[in-house]
């Protein structure tokens, strides 16, 4: 659809960025804290280690004045569950609520609205010595920590996500060490679609929750979407597209939203032996759950086609923005149509308006953006860092914002990845995505002082212009 005229953004739009408590703040086991997975899981070679990251634990203030002199109206970032309850149920960690207090109290002081994710990927190791998610018991003790959050914290934190990417927790968890699968399990397939299945119901009762403790406040999910193309207008390929948005992305938001298991999704667990058992209440809490917005993550689209051979040798990829397959079901390939990062992510700005306007038209819920960005090797010359690259990543993206909006979806904000640069999951910190630089590497903590990237002064001027003004 072409528009003659476009609609503006919302005068309350949330213009901010994210990050994650353990791939940002350091100080992964002072003053309390305990160790989450993060912590004990075997790094991939070379990538620096979380003692300090980019020292957001003891920084954050200069960190916060220097998203406040962005403009940021929303500063979206996680709680580490195991500052909080460093065995990860039990005792409260006086000193890691306190954190966070100053932290919140930091941001409002400047007006920048907190968005607090309440998990993202770093389960307490006492907790995985239990069975992890695999426990029953996994459901109350996210509930409980939940809990814990809302009474310290939603006097003041008025937007909250759940559980970030539990797509991906689901689908290449196993693979990069983000979820724990007990020794000897049989059918790998069925026993991560049970922990899927106790994340949904912790999440809904979080949301329930939240809502009776916490009336004025807001809560949604936040997955990783990413809509997936047939890769040609066979049938068969497009068959295998709607098999893979409905394992990738609907199965989540459809339980999200609407308390069911999507039809498609729930075919290829009974398929695989892998449909999860129902505890006494799941259902109940499950439709009870009714979120006020969708928050998502969104990096690239996928393309799949057809697979007919349930025989067929196709490997998992590790990466959450890969191609993937699942023999007999659809096979992941490259778009030949889209450019791709230096870290092999396709890059498909039109498929952001793609995937907002599906969500809009499957959910009829606000949408906000809680990840969006581009990793890339910047440097550091003369006390500058010129990453034009990144600028025309997040302006193509954010004309798609005004075109959907324009198209009718109601957009709450955007988040780009990330704030500051932090350690990536996967490739360390030479892996950037911040609109702020950290001195240090992979090798060794350097000075880490900040420094502003030409994107810090560009996303300046879009929030001054509340996205009126994308020039360069």
């Amino acid at each position: 659809m072409l528009h003659k005229k476009l609609k503006p953004f919302p005068e309350n739009f949330f213009w901010g960025a994210s990050t994650s408590a353990y791939q940002v703040e350091g100080a992964n086991l002072e003053d309390g804290k305990g160790p989450s997975c993060q912590d004990v899981k075997e790094l991939p070679p070379g990538t620096a280690d979380l003692k300090t990251c980019a020292d957001h634990y003891h920084r954050y203030k200069e960190d916060i004045a220097l998203m406040a002199e962005m403009g940021f109206k929303s500063y979206r970032f996680s709680i580490a569950w195991t500052r909080i309850l460093p065995k990860g149920t039990g005792e409260v960690n006086q000193k890691g609520i306190e954190f966070y207090n100053n932290l919140i109290n930091e941001c409002l002081k400047y007006k920048i609205t907190p968005i607090v994710t309440m998990f993202h990927f770093d389960m307490p190791a006492e907790l995985d010595k239990r069975g992890s998610w695999s426990n029953r018991d996994s459901i109350q003790w996210f509930v409980d920590f939940a809990k814990v959050l809302f009474e310290n914290f939603g006097d003041r934190v008025k937007y909250w996500l759940t559980i970030n990417e539990q797509n991906m927790l689901t689908l290449v968890g196993p693979i990069i060490g983000t979820m724990c699968i007990p020794e000897g399990t049989k059918n790998i397939t069925k026993e991560v679609y049970q922990q899927n299945h106790h994340m949904l119901v912790a999440q809904a009762k979080a949301m329930e929750l939240c809502h009776k403790m916490l009336p004025d406040a807001k809560i949604g999910p936040a997955p990783n979407i990413a809509f997936v193309y047939p890769a040609s207008s066979k049938p068969a390929d497009i068959l295998a597209a709607e098999n893979y948005n409905a394992i990738r992305n609907w199965i989540y938001l459809d339980m999200a939203v609407k308390g069911i298991y999507n039809p498609i999704a729930w075919a290829y667990l009974e398929e695989n032996d892998a449909c999860p058992t129902f505890g006494e209440g799941d259902a109940e809490s499950l439709k009870n759950a009714h979120p006020d917005f969708i928050g998502f993550n969104y990096y690239n689209t996928a393309t799949v086609q057809a697979s007919l051979d349930r025989n067929e040798n196709i490997s998992p990829s590790a990466d959450q923005q890969s191609a993937r397959g699942e023999a007999g079901f659809y096979k992941g390939c490259s778009n030949p149509n889209l450019p791709k990062t230096e870290f092999g992510w396709e890059i498909d700005p039109e498929g952001f308006r793609v995937t907002i306007r599906e969500l809009t038209d499957r959910y009829h819920l606000p949408l906000l953006v809680t990840e969006n960005g581009l990793g890339a090797y910047d440097k550091l010359e003369d006390g500058k860092i010129h990453d034009s690259y990144r600028i025309k990543y997040l302006r193509d993206h954010i004309k798609q914002i005004q075109l959907a909006i324009t198209d009718g979806a109601n957009m709450l904000g955007y988040n780009p990845w990330s704030a500051i640069d932090l350690v990536s999951t996967h490739e360390g910190i030479r892996k950037r995505y911040g609109f702020i630089y950290v001195d240090t590497t992979d090798e060794a903590v350097g000075s880490l002082n900040r420094y502003r990237k030409d994107s810090f002064f560009w996303y300046k001027k879009v929030i001054a212009s509340n996205g009126a003004d994308l020039s360069e």
